[in-house]
């Protein structure tokens, strides 16, 4: 029998995003393009690895406070583009 990956989204701050955390966004069917990031009250930046992890699965990152991050997949979605979106409460 074939297993399902193990899937953790639990992230309770941006400290938590990392490879394995993000895994569920590679996984998506269809695949998605961009991938939004919202981390809370501000920008917060994540480690350039988990960036280049992302772009070399075909995935580009944006990374926002997460009320940008909800108007930018808004838009994104108006256009029809392939997007998901990981958004952490302000």
């Amino acid at each position: 029998p074939r297993s399902a990956p193990a899937v953790s989204p639990q992230v309770g701050s941006h400290q938590d995003i990392s490879h394995e955390s993000l895994s569920l966004f590679r996984l998506l069917e269809p695949h998605i393009e961009i991938l939004v990031l919202g981390t809370g009250d501000r920008v917060e930046r994540l480690h350039p690895t988990i960036l280049k992890q992302m772009r070399e699965c075909g995935i580009a990152v944006e990374v926002q406070d997460t009320p940008n991050a909800c108007a930018t997949f808004n838009f994104l979605m108006s256009e029809k583009r392939m997007v998901a979106a990981g958004l952490i409460p302000p």
